[in-house]
């Protein structure tokens, strides 16, 4: 699909679509659970924390959030981090 729909020749965790339109936030999230499980040793964390953040990594990119340069992607970390925590907590 990243070669397919992105012209990227490299696997990734996660890819997302956006169709948001207007007031209605709308994609698809393509996760990779493969990539998943393998990065997760590299984070030091356990495969369903990983899957957590992945996900939430595909909705702030549909709530227009993006990752292209370095500031952003520190940014979008950030983020992560805080709804990862709402969720342990929860």
């Amino acid at each position: 699909m990243n070669k397919r729909f992105l012209k990227h020749d490299y696997y990734t965790d996660i890819i997302t679509f956006d169709h948001n339109d207007s007031e209605l936030i709308s994609g698809d999230l393509f996760i990779s659970a493969e990539r998943v499980r393998e990065n997760a040793p590299g984070f030091g964390v356990p495969f369903l924390h990983e899957l957590n953040r992945v996900m939430v990594h595909g909705v702030l990119h549909l709530c227009g959030y993006s990752d292209k340069t370095s500031a952003q992607k520190k940014k979008m970390r950030a983020l992560e981090d805080n709804y990862l925590k709402q969720f342990q907590a929860a």
